[in-house]
């Protein structure tokens, strides 16, 4: 099962300079330039925000004015105070609701950028399928991507207002807090800030490790769900309901005692983060109270004192608040700090996988675009593939599966490979693609695409979307006019391979669905739509691994002969003894590296 081991102690995520180098790589993300939509609508925040604190002064001293005008029984400023409280109270109340959707925007902004750029690194040079067949060093990526920077762009999002408007609101009062209570208020509130400050990031230490590991936990379970989603039917032929519910519920064990250990370790921070809350208010009391008993204001009147204890009071006691909110922040912080972790590592290995691909270094594979033009369109049209003494392993072993293998399949010329199980079969298939890399030699393949090869896995695939979008695939062109030419080839070529009832099913070719296509098609229709899809490419070279598994010989014999009729040379992998009269020469791979390359026989 994925990520049941624990990280090294040395390796586990914190508070260090790696965490700030990986913030600050998302952060060049989203804030690409000073032009950037990110950019304009964090401005706007700040404006927002700072208006918004102008609004907060104003509605904070406004109970001081009132115990003047109560205290001296001022009716006409009364009423006129009253207004102005209102309009003050109307203005902080819009103002704040703009604060609460402007950074939701943000949120929804930074999801987008952060995303989409992770896609094109992800979906790019094979990097997606290498990091979910291959590379095992990095848990879920698809967690991360989908979940772990929806969570830390909306965690990102709450905390932009008061990391942007902290530097501001803490000169102004601290400015304020020395005019009125000299320098002894400041200088006590910043070392009572400090030591809070000291103590809560001891108390996050422990709690950002936790929270990756639980994240991680979290995809494992979800994994686990579609894995059972996906493989129902075999586990229910296994009769498998006891065996999969025992190691579901393991998993599901281990993510909650793992969530356990984090609440835990929250309830210390949020014990500290309470405590430094409640005292700041008797620390602005301590501080209010200098002054007043050391005779500073002995000469004013009650309602003048009252009134001056209050401004007093509401300057010391945001000021506090203000670093108060910071230290809130804690637990916020720390989740943003577990979810950069795990989007940063997910960043470098991608980019490590780029790189290696880039260089040659991960796939030792030259396709049709290292020719010149000349060379392209005669091997696109002649050759579709060229070994030269290639020997290749499987990615997690050191065995040799083919050793030193020369093959040249030109058009006209079909191969059939076969071989006992385990001899790489359907390995030499990835490696004639380009996704597994070779130990020695070289090899040359044609274009992939209409002109050149097309591959049909052992597994079908089928994407979401219209019956159309299934037969086109992997173009990424629509044809959404109905009645076109297009339309009438693929009706042929359902026809062709008996699935003209998909139409009563789907009602047109463009019509969207919502069922899963692998779950509603048999694998014998499966198969009939992956040889549909070959129709309506018409590749010169088309690579077939067990696509005709689930199919009766005859319906495999009338798939191979539209092949032939279509112009299609073939490259097959299969056990089947029929299959033999399809093609004109054998591969046979024996095991331990050896491999022989025979002419099949016709008979005229």
């Amino acid at each position: 099962m994925p990520g049941r081991s624990g990280q090294p102690e040395c390796n586990r995520p914190k508070l260090d300079l790696l965490l700030a180098k990986r913030f600050f790589r998302i952060q060049v993300i989203l804030f690409p330039s000073w032009s950037s939509q990110s950019v304009l609508m964090f401005t706007t925040l700040l404006a927002v925000a700072l208006l918004e604190q102008l609004v907060i002064y104003q509605v904070g001293i406004v109970p001081s004015h009132f115990f003047k005008v109560l205290g001296n029984k001022d009716l006409v400023g009364f009423r006129e105070l009253t207004s102005i409280a209102i309009c003050l109270i109307v203005a902080n109340s819009l103002l704040k609701s703009f604060d609460r959707y402007i950074s939701n925007l943000m949120y929804v902004r930074w999801r987008q950028t952060l995303t989409q750029h992770l896609h094109q690194a992800y979906f790019r040079r094979k990097v997606y399928y290498t990091l979910n067949v291959i590379c095992s060093s990095l848990d879920n990526p698809d967690q991360r991507i989908s979940q772990d920077v929806e969570r830390f762009c909306r965690e990102m999002s709450t905390m932009a207002t008061n990391i942007i408007i902290s530097p501001f609101t803490l000169s102004y009062y601290t400015y304020q807090c020395f005019y009125r209570t000299g320098w002894l208020g400041p200088i006590t509130i910043f070392i009572y800030f400090l030591i809070g400050s000291l103590i809560n990031k001891i108390l996050m230490g422990p709690i950002i490790p936790t929270l990756v590991q639980q994240e991680k936990l979290e995809g494992d379970f979800r994994f686990k769900h579609m894995q059972i989603r996906v493989n129902a039917e075999s586990a229910a032929f296994y009769r498998a309901g006891n065996v999969e519910h025992m190691r579901t519920n393991w998993i599901l064990q281990e993510l909650l005692q793992t969530q356990r250990k984090l609440m835990t370790r929250e309830l210390q921070l949020y014990i500290g983060v309470n405590i430094f809350n409640y005292l700041g208010s008797i620390v602005s009391y301590l501080i209010i109270a200098i002054p007043i008993f050391t005779g500073r204001y002995d000469t004013l009147a009650p309602a003048d004192l009252i009134e001056l204890i209050s401004k007093n009071a509401f300057v010391s006691i945001y000021l506090i608040n203000c670093f108060s909110r910071l230290i809130d922040l804690s637990t916020t912080v720390s989740d943003v700090a577990g979810y950069t972790h795990r989007i940063g590592e997910l960043q470098e290995v991608i980019t490590q996988l780029s790189v290696l691909h880039q260089k040659g270094k991960e796939l030792s594979v030259f396709d049709g675009s290292s020719l010149d033009s000349e060379e392209e369109d005669k091997d696109c049209n002649h050759t579709a593939f060229i070994l030269d003494r290639v020997s290749f392993t499987a990615p997690s072993s050191e065995e040799l599966l083919v050793k030193n293998l020369t093959l040249k399949i030109t058009a006209g010329h079909s191969l059939l490979v076969v071989g006992n199980t385990g001899t790489g079969k359907t390995t030499l298939l990835r490696v004639l693609n380009g996704l597994w890399k070779i130990t020695n030699g070289s090899l040359h393949m044609a274009t992939f695409g209409p002109r050149g090869i097309l591959f049909l896995p052992q597994k079908p695939y089928f994407t979401d979307g219209t019956l159309r979008e299934q037969v086109i695939y992997p173009l990424k062109e629509i044809y959404p006019v109905t009645g076109s030419a297009d339309d009438q080839r693929i009706l042929q070529f359902l026809e062709m391979t008996g699935l003209k009832s998909l139409l009563k099913k789907t009602k047109s070719l463009d019509e969207r669905i919502d069922w899963n296509w692998c779950d509603a098609l048999s694998p014998g229709e499966m198969q009939r739509l992956s040889f549909t899809r070959l129709f309506y490419h018409q590749p010169k070279f088309a690579v077939l691994d067990e696509a005709t598994s689930a199919l009766t010989e005859e319906t495999e014999a009338e798939l191979y002969n539209i092949c032939k009729q279509l112009g299609m040379t073939v490259i097959s992998v299969g056990h089947r003894s029929s299959l033999e009269k399809h093609h004109d020469s054998v591969l046979t791979l024996l095991g331990g590296g050896r491999w022989e390359l025979a002419e099949i026989q016709h008979l005229s």
